[in-house]
């Protein structure tokens, strides 16, 4: 049906429509008094979403942006980086400290596993390593790090903590100052419920120490250049406005929910999604609940059933969009996001259009199990 698609990938995620209706409104001077009052009111915010007392940077630019300014403000040629890898974005940290010259060791897991805490503590006993960057939710297989505890165990060296919190921040609880993350990035199309176009970096004084040894820090990303700018309630290129009317409308609604409440409602609809899948006979590719993040789960396809038929019947009969894996994955399995703009009528929604789309592809279980465990988990 037409303009009925729902958005069920890890971003872009749905848009409230008061929010679209926020980004419609006309530009207005990105000098102006006005604007200035508008990002008063949308750095405060960021404050409360990001759980810090630093102050949060925004860029016009995707999460990656954040990545490369966490990097490029940090990294000078030749020093020694280590990247913690569970997928496609940690293998993304690395190529971006690499292509800033700097030597980078990894330690990478099996698709759908996290990293063991003991394995950092371990390596960083092997090299006084400058920056470590990690994920705390894994995009492209729904795996969920021990943030807390393996930023505990790098501050207790001189080692910088870069941590990718794209999908988690404003779906998962996720606290800089408490557990000492010293970089945290994010982005827009995800939690946050805008369009892609937006990126979030929050930094403590442990990383602007380092950041005042960088020798070529970044002209766009320059973290200098935006501190004075949040500072003046300003931004020191051109703002991308419509967007930021967007995230102003976003994060009022966000303050209004509660994040105790946004956090209780991604893990009862992330855990919900999982007992439902596992109802109908379905292999997840993270093992363990406690192992999986709450805005996306990957799913393997039964035998014999193809993850392409799976996405495009959903899509055709039902206008549902999940995602297909990446790289190696692709074809190996779908992702189903739990993320940002969605609620109890959306898991039901997916669940039974899942439920009916296997059936008609042939794959033999009990029609309806799927849905009668979701509707439980959501009553319990």
């Amino acid at each position: 049906m037409k303009d009925k698609n729902f958005l069920m990938i890890p971003g872009p995620t749905p848009v409230p429509e008061s929010v679209l209706l926020a980004m419609a409104k006309h530009p207005i001077g990105h000098r102006s008094s006005e604007f200035s009052k508008v990002l008063e009111e949308v750095y405060t915010n960021l404050k409360y979403v990001f759980q810090t007392e630093n102050d949060v940077f925004m860029f016009a630019s995707s999460g990656t942006g954040a990545m490369d300014a966490a990097i490029s403000n940090l990294v000078n040629e030749g020093d020694d980086v280590l990247s913690l890898v569970l997928g496609n974005f940690g293998k993304r940290w690395a190529k971006i400290a690499a292509g800033y010259g700097a030597n980078v060791d990894t330690i990478e897991v099996n698709a759908g596993e996290v990293i063991n805490p003991e394995d950092v503590r371990k390596k960083l006993q092997e090299k006084n390593y400058k920056v470590v960057t990690l994920t705390h939710s894994e995009t492209s297989t729904g795996a969920k790090n021990d943030v807390e505890a393996i930023c505990k165990i790098i501050r207790e060296t001189g080692a910088i903590s870069v941590v990718d919190g794209v999908t988690s921040v404003t779906a998962m609880d996720v606290k800089p100052d408490e557990w000492g993350i010293d970089v945290l990035v994010s982005g827009s199309q995800k939690g946050f419920m805008i369009p892609p176009g937006l990126a979030f970096l929050t930094v403590n004084e442990k990383a602007w120490k380092v950041h005042e040894q960088c020798k070529h820090p970044s002209f766009y990303f320059s973290w200098d250049a935006h501190r004075k700018s949040v500072r003046e309630n300003s931004t020191p290129y051109t703002a991308a406005v419509n967007l930021i009317f967007a995230l102003q409308e976003a994060l009022r609604m966000i303050k209004d929910e509660g994040l105790e409440n946004i956090f209780a409602r991604h893990e009862r609809l992330a855990l919900g999604l999982r007992h439902s899948l596992r109802a109908m006979g379905l292999e997840l590719l993270v093992k363990e609940d406690k192992n999986a993040s709450y805005s996306i789960t990957s799913v393997l396809p039964p035998e014999n059933i193809s993850v392409p038929d799976i996405r495009s019947h959903l899509n055709k009969d039902f206008d549902i969009v999940v995602a297909n894996g990446q790289n190696d994955l692709k074809d190996k399995i779908f992702r189903m996001g739990t993320l940002g703009f969605v609620s109890d009528r959306d898991l039901l929604t997916a669940v039974s259009s899942l439920e009916t789309v296997l059936a008609r592809l042939g794959y033999k279980f009990e029609v309806g199990i799927g849905t009668k465990t979701a509707i439980e988990w959501l009553n319990k």
